[in-house]
């Protein structure tokens, strides 16, 4: 568990550029998500920082950028979705890329390097959000091994941090 946490408001320049860079992993318009007149708190931890957008905890900063967090609902509607099997789910729960053999279908289009959303197949709940190692096509196709590299999991220190600023 982190230890106590540093937490503080940044200047609109500031949250303006955390909400550009957002737009461009994501490729799609914050604004249209979160509107024009946002408050952005950052919320640091030992392992990085969760960045609250109107007190939720949506995105958070990787080595790649920043990258949305699970507890982003308003999200999961406009993102593609690898949708797997319940025998999957404790896997991916706890790391696990997503493996071909566990895929149920694929929703939306994606290319390789693009997010993806990992969901099961009986609640559509988001379990894992994951780099996409091929376009959406090819993923239909495959048979065998990982198609999507996971960033961020239910249960990760990202996932049980940003959920202690929810409370």
């Amino acid at each position: 568990m982190p230890q106590k946490q540093l937490r503080h408001s940044l200047k609109a320049k500031e949250a303006k550029q955390i909400l550009n860079q957002a737009s461009e992993n994501l490729k799609l318009d914050m604004e249209n998500l979160v509107g024009t007149r946002v408050n952005v708190e950052v919320a640091e931890a030992d392992f990085g920082s969760i960045y609250l957008v109107n007190q939720k905890p949506i995105l958070y900063k990787a080595s790649d950028g920043i990258l949305p967090t699970l507890l982003f609902t308003e999200l999961h509607a406009r993102m593609p979705k690898v949708v797997v099997d319940m025998g999957a789910v404790p896997y991916v729960c706890k790391g696990a890329d997503t493996m071909a053999p566990g895929i149920v279908r694929v929703e939306g289009e994606f290319s390789k390097g693009d997010l993806v959303l990992v969901v099961d197949v009986k609640h559509g709940k988001a379990l894992a959000l994951g780099e996409a190692l091929y376009d959406a096509e090819t993923v239909r196709q495959a048979k065998q091994g990982a198609v999507v590299k996971n960033l961020h999991y239910v249960s990760d220190k990202i996932w049980n941090f940003a959920k202690t600023l929810t409370e």
